[in-house]
């Protein structure tokens, strides 16, 4: 029998079951956001989220809808656990190189192991991961209340734009304007000065959303893992809000399932003018 379709009593001790008919999926988008060795999944009832947080300064998350899975079963309002995203990467990763397709994930609750089986037809595999005490986690998701400037465009122009940077930089200023420059990304170390100007009307750019000028520095290591998910994206949102809380909405096709990735960046060093 599939374990896609397993009887209904043999998960009734779980808190959470979910089924994938591709690992590929999950795999990719951990593979996004994956920056630190730990992160936090979350399990609601609209599908399952994963979370990296890096000094409270950088956040990334991966989000797959409960409509993506084959069966999404969640008997509890909502799971929230600590795990190693490096251990569960190779695990996938082994068990998807030996030709294994569909994927089950279940977990029965507080300090058990996160349980994953994978099978292609008859042959079936599986392993347990140890699961921890998830931290609490900055709410970003609060500051997005107050955009005042967004920008959507291409993510193949972006990774563009970020190769044109200086890699030996320490800052990248962003600047969002209703007027000249509109978007500017510019960078400056002993090497010297780099500029990129992106007009409003250029091909580009997909949509141009602007209100006031925002001018804002990140450090360039908070800003270099933002690139990871634009080879997996088609299209990424930028968008500031009044503190210059800065934050990537990247919209993901693995096959022929959509994902979503969040990624945000708190400010080094911001000014506005009105």
């Amino acid at each position: 029998m599939s374990l896609l379709h397993q009887p209904e009593h043999v998960d009734d001790d779980n808190v959470l079951v979910a089924t994938l008919d591709s690992v590929k999926v999950l795999l990719q988008l951990l593979k996004a956001i994956n920056f630190r060795e730990c992160g936090i999944i979350f399990a609601t009832e609209k599908g399952l989220k994963v979370t990296v947080e890096d000094s409270k300064s950088i956040q990334a998350s991966a989000f797959i809808s409960e409509d993506v899975f084959e069966t999404y079963t969640l008997n509890a309002e909502e799971v929230v656990f600590k795990i190693n995203l490096n251990v569960l990467k190779e695990c996938l990763n082994s068990m998807s190189s030996s030709n294994y397709i569909a994927l089950k994930i279940s977990y029965k609750g507080y300090g058990d192991s996160l349980r994953l089986i994978m099978s292609q037809g008859s042959s079936i595999t599986g392993c347990s991961i140890k699961t921890m005490e998830p931290e609490q986690m900055l709410d970003f998701h609060t500051g997005t209340l107050n955009i005042i400037n967004k920008v959507m465009l291409r993510s193949e122009y972006l990774k563009e734009v970020f190769n044109e940077l200086d890699p030996m930089a320490e800052y990248v200023e962003f600047i969002l304007s209703p007027n000249t420059p509109y978007f500017r990304l510019s960078t400056h170390s002993i090497g010297g000065d780099c500029r990129v100007d992106i007009p409003k009307d250029c091909d580009m750019i997909e949509s141009f959303q602007c209100t006031s000028l925002t001018a804002a520095k990140y450090k360039l290591s908070h800003i270099k893992p933002s690139c990871k998910p634009l080879s997996l994206s088609q299209k990424v949102s930028i968008s500031t809000d009044e503190r210059g809380l800065l934050c990537f909405q990247y919209m993901i096709r693995i096959e022929n399932y959509n994902g979503y990735i969040e990624y945000y960046c708190t400010p080094i060093v911001d000014s506005y003018d009105d």
